[in-house]
């Protein structure tokens, strides 16, 4: 990628992160306080998020090794799944920064067909494995109302069936997308869209036998290669998993009185039904109001008070701007010029 690309996609990361700040609904004062009553178990969250882009760049990297010898190192598949969730955070509409980014970046290695495809997989794995995650949170909620943990009155069960439908819906689509390709058809979606049709269609003329390649590789990894594809959703999903860790810190802060096994399940709750409130919302930038509505009304479904709620979005606010920062830094290091 040539360097003024990357300083345009590193321009349009830093506008978005001030637009961020500047909007922030809360005074400087008030987020000081809740980083340092955050204390220690903020360095614990910004670590953990490390972790998870490691287990995110062995997904990745399990993809394209599942198409053929993987010329890229880890280290820089690490670099570039970094730099492109920032990018997906600072953006709106989310894929419209992260990926272009990554497939230009690794087209110099592997071939623009098979960036394109990788990119385009671990894109799909990653939204499938939260759809997943969504319906595990929907079954462990029902779960734990039978129990008597958790109330349910008729709003409750309608959004869970509708939650439901929506992500059974989801997970549909994207194993039929696995089992015959996306590219093609997505490309022809865009073509019944208002002064796109024309495009569209000239597209998929001039690249024809380009995109019927990528989608061939796309249904590759979950016809040929197993393997591959059920590894590479173990490491998203577990990771969506992990990522519980992150609430369960900071109701640590809070010194509720259980803090045993049922906390954790409540930390994996509230992370699962605030992400999919937030993704509903994916055309704001940093996912902008989305998250502190999903916290709130999570946290206080789990009979949690509206501090709680309040702290963990800032918290979490934080740190998706400490690690947009690192990965918009790392735009301008240890690239490969094309």
């Amino acid at each position: 990628m040539k360097n003024k690309m990357r300083n345009i996609f590193l321009a349009i990361g830093l506008v978005s992160i001030a637009v961020m700040i500047f909007t922030f609904d809360v005074s400087f004062t008030e987020l000081w306080q809740d980083i340092c009553k955050a204390g220690y178990w903020l360095v614990a969250i910004l670590g953990l998020w490390g972790v998870l882009y490691a287990m995110n760049a062995v997904s990745w990297r399990i993809i394209l090794g599942g198409s053929g010898e993987c010329p890229v190192s880890y280290l820089h598949l690490y670099k570039l799944t970094i730099t492109g969730f920032a990018l997906n955070y600072a953006t709106p509409v989310g894929l419209l920064g992260g990926e272009p980014y990554k497939i230009v970046e690794l087209t110099p290695y592997v071939g623009v067909q098979r960036a394109t495809s990788s990119v385009v997989l671990f894109a799909m794995m990653h939204i499938f494995s939260h759809f997943c995650f969504w319906i595990v949170a929907i079954l462990t909620y029902v779960l734990l109302f039978f129990l008597g943990y958790l109330p349910m009155d008729g709003l409750m069960a309608t959004l869970l069936v509708l939650m439901s439908l929506f992500c059974a819906g989801g997970v549909y689509l994207f194993l039929r997308g696995y089992k015959t390709g996306l590219i093609v058809k997505l490309i022809r979606m865009v073509g019944h869209l208002p002064r796109l049709g024309g495009w569209a269609k000239r597209f998929e003329e001039s690249h024809q036998e380009d995109l019927q390649k990528i989608d061939a590789q796309i249904s590759e990894l979950h016809s040929q290669n197993k393997r591959s594809f059920y590894a590479s959703f173990l490491m998203e999903f577990v990771g969506r998993m992990l990522q519980s860790l992150e609430i369960y810190f900071m109701l640590r802060l809070f010194c509720l009185e259980d803090l045993g096994f049922i906390q954790l399940v409540y930390s994996f709750l509230i992370l699962a039904f605030t992400s999919l409130f937030a993704n509903l919302l994916f055309f704001f930038p940093l996912q902008l109001g989305g998250r502190e509505g999903g916290f709130a009304m999570s946290t206080a479904q789990m009979g949690m008070t509206n501090e709680i709620g309040l702290f963990i979005s800032i918290i979490c606010r934080v740190r998706e701007l400490f690690w947009t920062a690192i990965g918009l830094f790392l735009i301008k290091i240890g690239n490969k010029n094309n």
